[in-house]
C-alpha cells in the first residue's frame, strides 16, 4: 500500500494528524514504556500545558539533556507544540562545553535528568551558579529524576511530576491555539556542531523543512507503518532527532528507544520488539555483529535502515541482517541527510553510493580552486541547494560566507556525480592531500586498503614532506589475529591505485588511541598526532 504523506507542515500539527490517522498503532517504545499514537499524543499536551504554566513562549529557547528516553521525545514535540525551540544538548559535554551552549544559545528553561551514566547534571549544573552572572537567561530547571536522586536546588528547580501538575490549571484550548499559529518557517532545532578547537556553531532548523525532508528521507528507506525503529544513536544529534524521529514519525511508524547504546542489550531489543529498520553507525554495527550473543537472536525482523561508512562498513550491516541498508550523505546544515541511496538499488550500488539527492534538493560538483561546476565523474567540491539551516545562531557572516555567489551551501565535502545523477561521497575537502602537485582524495586510497582482508580499519592522511609537499601515511588497525606486512599492503595498493597514491608510510595503531569527538565521530585531523618518526 502507498504511503500517505501527512497533511501537516508544523510539528505540533503532525503528531495531532498521525494521533488521528494511527491513534491505536504503537508510536514509541522506551525503557518498558508503551505509547500509542494517540497516547503520546495525550503526553506531549500534558507536557505542553506544563511548559505553558511554567512560561515558556513561541521561540523561547528550552534546552533538552538526557540520553534517549520517552521524556526527550514528549518534551520537544511539547516544546514544537508552543512554537518553541529546542536546544539538543550533548550528554558527552564537559561543564565548560556545557556551559558555552546554554550561554550561547541563551536557554530560557533547561529539561535535564539528575544523572546520566557518569554524569552527575546536578552537580554539574550547581559549578555554574550563580546563574544571574553565569547564565543569565536561565530561569528554571525541569529535573527528570532518576532512581535514587533527589532535586536538591527547589529554587531554581522542579521536578517533572511538579511541572505535569503546573498545567492541569491549563485548559487544552490553550495549546490548540498555540499550535495553530505555529508556521514551517518557524525555527524547530538548535544543534551545536561538535568542533575539536574553534567554538561549535549553533545551526537553527525549521519546522516545515523538518517534516518534509525526513518523509523523503523514509521514503528512500521504504519506511511504512508497519516499521519498528531501533534508536541508539543518541536523540541530541542531527542523525537522531532530525532524520531518524522525525522519518518513522512522518510515517505512522514506531520507534524502540534504547536510553545508551549496549550491543547485547541492542540484540535483545531488536529481537523483542521485532524491529525492522535500524540507525547506527559503524562501530554500532560491528559491535553488534562481532557480540558472542548474536548468533543465538533471532535477527530476522530486520530490513532497512541508514548508515554512513566504506563498502565494507555498509556489507556489515547486510551481514547482520539489513538486507536493504541504506548509505546516506548529509550534514545537521542539511537536515541530516540531503541524498540517500533508494533500497530498492542493488547492493553493488548502494554500499558505493549515497544515492540522489532527495526531492527538492540540487546538488553541485565544483572545483576546489575556481568554484566552477564540474562534469559527471569528476571529483571536487559537493555544492547544495534545497531545504538548508535558517542560519548559524548569532553569526550572520559564518552564515552567508558558507554560501557560494549562486546560493549553494558550500559543505567542505568531497563527491562525485555519476550519470545517473547518483552521489558518491570522496571525503572532507579539508583532508584533501596535494603531493607532488596532485590532488589526492584519501577516501579512495582507505577504500582499497579496506579491502585487504587483515585490516580493520584504514585511515589516510597527509603528512609535511620537504620535497613532496605532502606524502600519504596510512594508519591501520588490524583484526584480532591478523598481520601482514607493510611491503605486502604496499604491493596489495599498487594493484589498484596509481604510484602517487599508494601511501608511503604504513603504521598500526591500536583502535582506542583513535581521537573521537563527543558524538563518536573519528577526529581525522588529529590522527597526525600518532604518527611516528
Amino acid at each position: 500500500m502507498k504511503n500517505v504523506r501527512p497533511q501537516s507542515r508544523t510539528i505540533g500539527a503532525l503528531l495531532r494528524e498521525q494521533s488521528h490517522q494511527f491513534a491505536d498503532k504503537p508510536a514509541l517504545v522506551a525503557a518498558g514504556q508503551r505509547y500509542s499514537y494517540a497516547q503520546l499524543n495525550a503526553a506531549v499536551l500534558e507536557a505542553a500545558k506544563g511548559f505553558h504554566a511554567l512560561g515558556v513562549k513561541a521561540q523561547d529557547h528550552v534546552a533538552i539533556l538526557m540520553g534517549n528516553k520517552a521524556h526527550w521525545v514528549i518534551s520537544f514535540l511539547a516544546l514544537q507544540s508552543l512554537g518553541a525551540t529546542a536546544v539538543c544538548l550533548n550528554t558527552w559535554s564537559t561543564p565548560r562545553e556545557m556551559e558555552y551552549a546554554l550561554s550561547h544559545a541563551e536557554v530560557k528553561y533547561l529539561v535535564a535528568v539528575t544523572q546520566f551514566r557518569r554524569n552527575d547534571y546536578q552537580e554539574m549544573l550547581g559549578q555554574m551558579r550563580p546563574y544571574a552572572q553565569r547564565l543569565p537567561h536561565l530561569k528554571k530547571i525541569v529535573w527528570v529524576v532518576e532512581s535514587g536522586a533527589a532535586v536538591l536546588d527547589t529554587d531554581s528547580g522542579l521536578e517533572w511530576d511538579s511541572l505535569l501538575t503546573l498545567g492541569k490549571a491549563v485548559e487544552d484550548t490553550v495549546i490548540d491555539k498555540a499550535v495553530l499559529l505555529n508556521q514551517p518557517e518557524d525555527v524547530a532545532v538548535l544543534l551545536y556542531t561538535s568542533g575539536s578547537t574553534a567554538a561549535p556553531k549553533g545551526i537553527l532548523l525549521q519546522q516545515g523543512n523538518w517534516i518534509e525532508n525526513s518523509w523523503n528521507i523514509g521514503e528512500r528507506l521504504g519506511i511504512t507503518s508497519s516499521d519498528r525503529l531501533w534508536l541508539a544513536v543518541s536523540l541530541f544529534w542531527s542523525f537522531g532527532c532530525v532524520n531518524a524521529m522525525p522519518n518513522l514519525l512522518s510515517h505512522g511508524a514506531c520507534i524502540v528507544l534504547q536510553e545508551h547504546f549496549d550491543a547485547d542489550e541492542a540484540l535483545s531489543l531488536i529481537e523483542s520488539e521485532k524491529c525492522s529498520v535500524i540507525y547506527g553507525t559503524p562501530n554500532m554495527v560491528q559491535a553488534l555483529l562481532e557480540h558472542p550473543s548474536r548468533k543465538s537472536r533471532n535477527l530476522s525482523s530486520l530490513r532497512t535502515g541508514a548508515m554512513i561508512g566504506t563498502p565494507e562498513q555498509i556489507q556489515m550491516a547486510v551481514t547482520l541482517g539489513v538486507h536493504d541498508i541504506c548509505n546516506i550523505y548529509g550534514l545537521s546544515e542539511t537536515y541530516g541527510n540531503c541524498a540517500v541511496i533508494d533500497h530498492r538499488e542493488p547492493l553493488e550500488i548502494r554500499v558505493q553510493c549515497v544515492g540522489q539527492p532527495l526531492p527538492g534538493v540540487t546538488a553541485l560538483i565544483c572545483d576546489i580552486e575556481t568554484g566552477q561546476a564540474l562534469p559527471v565523474e569528476s571529483v571536487g567540491e559537493i555544492r547544495i541547494k534545497g531545504p538548508l539551516f535558517k542560519s548559524y545562531f548569532k553569526e550572520p557572516e559564518k552564515t552567508q560566507a558558507s554560501y557560494d555567489s549562486e546560493g549553494y551551501f558550500c559543505t567542505g565535502d568531497l563527491g562525485m556525480l555519476d550519470n545517473e545523477g547518483r552521489l558518491y561521497y570522496k571525503g572532507r575537502l579539508k583532508e584533501m592531500v596535494k603531493s607532488g602537485g596532485i590532488n589526492i582524495a584519501p577516501i579512495e586510497v582507505e577504500e582499497v586498503l579496506m579491502r585487504h582482508p587483515a585490516l580493520k580499519s584504514a585511515y589516510v592522511i597527509g603528512m609535511p614532506d620537504p620535497h613532496l609537499d605532502e606524502i600519504l601515511v596510512a594508519l591501520l588497525v588490524a583484526k584480532e589475529g591478523q598481520t601482514v606486512s607493510h611491503e605486502a599492503l604496499k604491493a596489495f595498493c599498487k594493484k589498484e591505485l596509481a604510484a602517487y597514491k599508494v601511501p608511503a608510510k604504513f603504521q598500526w595503531v591500536n583502535e582506542q588511541d583513535l581521537p573521537l569527538t563527543s558524538t563518536g565521530k573519528l577526529q581525522k585531523m588529529m590522527l597526525a598526532k600518532l604518527v611516528t618518526a
